[in-house]
């Protein structure tokens, strides 16, 4: 019966607990993303206001139109994509938030592979 109790009160405890998640605070603003690629870190900057991001990467600059689905989640779609491959839209969801940072998964719409990062949320969008 201690056991029984024991547990409920362990169930009880987890359950009481969740992730604070702020995803308002990260819907606009500018960002850096690090990240590897074939074992060489790799930056990417990126504004985002409610409907569109433009990030630079390599010195390359792209915009996307942003469809936000939740607070947490929105799907990002190339504006001017060059080829089929760009053409496919990616899904983001905001998993975890801190301060100035967040923990996200992402991945190409309709495909079971995803994987995971964080981006660091640099200052205040200009966009308008």
């Amino acid at each position: 019966m201690k056991n029984i109790i024991a547990l409920f009160g362990l169930l009880l405890l987890a359950s009481c607990y969740s992730t604070e998640n702020n995803c308002k605070d990260f819907k606009t603003g500018k960002f850096k993303f690090e990240h590897e690629v074939d074992g060489v870190k790799k930056v990417t900057f990126f504004e985002r206001n409610d409907s569109i991001e433009i990030e630079t990467f390599e010195g390359k600059t792209d915009t996307a139109i942003v469809r936000w689905i939740s607070d947490c989640e929105y799907v990002l779609r190339k504006k001017h994509p060059k080829n089929n491959q760009e053409k496919r839209a990616i899904s983001m969801k905001i998993l975890t938030t801190s301060k100035n940072s967040y923990t996200f998964e992402f991945g190409m719409v309709g495909v079971d592979s995803k994987q995971r990062g964080t981006v660091i949320k640099i200052g205040e969008t200009n966009l308008k």
